[in-house]
């Protein structure tokens, strides 16, 4: 039977205790841009967690999104820097379960670019 780390809260917990969460495109959070939001973040002194979650929208494209998640309201911070989407586990989640897919709507359109991110140059094809 596979335990769960001591040190990593259980999906519920998290959405529970930081409620504050701003998704990006999984492959916009990789090489010099997982440094860039690190030292955004200690520059500040913020603390969060990073989940990840299936975006599925209505054409039936998928893509995983990374959850920043805040305790309090210092996400608007982290949002008006980097931009995103504002993602709320009660809300964008099915039926508010810790596991569920995000259910997007509109059209799929691939982000390269946002505030001061973009996709590395290997993952754009």
């Amino acid at each position: 039977m596979v335990r769960r780390s001591r040190g990593i809260p259980p999906p519920s917990i998290i959405d529970r205790d930081m409620p504050h969460q701003v998704a990006l495109p999984d492959d916009i959070c990789t090489d010099r841009n997982f440094s860039l939001i690190r030292r955004f973040l200690q520059e500040r002194g913020l603390t969060c967690r990073t989940r990840a979650v299936i975006a599925v929208w209505q054409g039936g494209k998928q893509e995983q999104w990374r959850l920043h998640c805040f305790a309090d309201r210092e996400a608007a911070a982290f949002l008006d820097h980097f931009g995103g989407v504002v993602f709320d586990p009660k809300r964008d989640r099915e039926n508010g379960r810790a596991r569920g897919i995000w259910r997007r709507q509109g059209v799929y359109q691939r982000i390269l670019e946002l505030g001061p991110l973009s996709v590395p140059e290997a993952l754009r094809n």
